[in-house]
């Protein structure tokens, strides 16, 4: 039962991490212009989701390149990978 319990708290914290970036992202990532003028393209919910498919992505490239021995550093590379994606997505 424990694999299950650590596989669950690990999709929560990684589906977390994503979202918290695509909405920082999102709110913080764009100047005034874009944020009071210029709305309408992209929302929070489309933002969190793109940041979610980047801090998936993250983590899984993190397992594949052999950061397992630390979760933490595989949590990093979630913000990474989803930033990375987020920075993609706009076009930047």
């Amino acid at each position: 039962m424990p694999i299950v319990t650590t596989a669950l708290a690990t999709l929560i914290i990684v589906t977390a991490i994503g979202a918290i970036v695509g909405l920082a992202f999102n709110r913080y990532g764009r100047g005034w212009w874009g944020r009071n003028v210029a709305v309408g393209t992209q929302s929070d919910t489309t933002s969190a989701l793109v940041g979610v498919a980047g801090a998936f992505i993250g983590f899984h490239v993190g397992v594949v390149l052999g950061l397992l021995p630390s979760p933490l550093v595989l949590y990093l590379a979630a913000v990474v990978g989803a930033v990375v994606v987020l920075l993609a997505w706009r076009g930047r």
